[in-house]
C-alpha cells in the first residue's frame, strides 16, 4: 500500500483525534468509505494514498446513500467525541461536552456558535450587535430544533463534520473516500449542509441518493444557512475577511 504521510497538525494530539475520528466512521457497515489509517502518533498520521480523479456522476448517488447510514449509525450524544483527545476544529480544541447537552440547540449554541462567535468579536471582526445573541437565544430555548432524517431517528447522528468538498475524494471507478474528519455526534443537516458551502460537485444527486436512503425532515432546505454558521464563524476566526459578512447573513433570518 502506497502511504500518505500527514504532519502538519495544530497540536501533535490532533492526529489522534483525527485517527480515531476515521476508525469510527469507518465502522459502519455500508457507510461512506473512508481513508484506511496505516499508523498514528502525536503529530504523525499515515494513511493510504488515495489516487484521485474526480467525482463520477454514477458513483455520487452512491455517495449520499453511503453517508446516510453512516449517519443513521449515531452516537452516544451531541458533541460526543471519539477516541481520548479534544475535537480541534478552527484551531479551538473542544472537550465533548459534560454533561451532554440534551438537544441539538443547546450544543450547537454552546459548543459550535458561542466559541467562535467570542473569539471573533475579541478579534474585532464581528462587531456587537443582538443579532448574533438573539440567534444563540432561540437555540438555547429550543426554538430551532428540528428532526433528524428518518433513519437517525431522535438521537445524534454521526458525523465527519467538516465535509466539505475538498474532504471528499473520488478514486477512480470507486467510491468516495473520506479524509480530515473533525468526527463528532451532531445534526446529519450539517455535514449536507457544509457539502453545499464550498461546492461540492453533483450536489443535487448526493442529496437524492441520501434522501431516498434516509429522507430528510421537511423544510431541511430552509435550514442549510443555520448548519453553515458554525463553518462560517470558524472561517472568520481563522481568516476573517468575507467570512464575517456571511455568517452574519446566515444568522439573519433566524434573530
Amino acid at each position: 500500500m502506497t502511504v500518505f504521510r500527514k504532519t502538519h497538525f495544530p497540536t501533535p494530539d490532533a492526529a489522534l483525534f483525527e485517527a480515531a475520528g476515521l476508525a469510527w466512521l469507518g465502522e459502519v457497515d455500508g457507510g461512506a468509505r473512508v481513508a484506511q489509517v496505516v499508523s498514528a502518533q502525536p503529530g504523525l498520521l499515515e494513511l493510504e494514498l488515495i489516487e484521485e480523479v474526480g467525482a463520477e456522476p454514477a458513483a455520487v448517488r452512491g455517495f449520499g446513500e453511503a453517508l446516510a447510514r453512516t449517519h443513521a449509525a449515531g452516537a452516544p450524544g451531541y458533541g460526543f467525541v471519539p477516541g481520548d483527545t479534544p475535537l480541534f476544529m478552527g484551531r479551538l480544541a473542544l472537550a465533548a461536552p459534560d454533561p451532554a447537552p440534551t438537544s441539538w440547540g443547546e450544543f450547537y449554541g454552546t459548543e459550535r456558535v458561542l466559541p467562535y462567535l467570542r473569539r471573533a468579536v475579541e478579534q474585532g471582526r464581528i462587531g456587537g450587535s443582538g443579532q448574533r445573541t438573539i440567534l444563540v437565544a432561540r437555540l438555547l430555548d429550543g426554538d430551532l430544533d428540528h428532526p433528524q432524517p428518518a433513519l437517525v431517528g431522535d438521537g445524534a447522528a454521526r458525523l465527519h463534520g467538516d465535509l466539505w468538498n475538498g474532504n471528499v475524494l473520488w478514486p477512480a471507478g470507486g467510491d468516495a473516500v473520506l479524509i480530515d474528519p473533525t468526527a463528532h455526534g451532531g445534526h446529519a443537516e450539517t455535514d449536507l449542509a457544509m457539502l453545499a458551502l464550498f461546492g461540492a460537485p453533483h450536489l443535487v444527486e448526493t442529496i437524492a441518493g441520501y434522501d431516498a436512503t434516509s429522507p430528510l425532515a421537511d423544510g431541511w432546505r430552509d435550514r442549510v444557512d443555520l448548519h453553515q454558521l458554525n463553518p462560517l464563524l470558524v472561517h472568520t476566526v481563522l481568516f476573517g475577511g468575507s467570512y464575517a459578512a456571511a455568517a452574519i447573513a446566515a444568522a439573519a433570518p433566524y434573530a
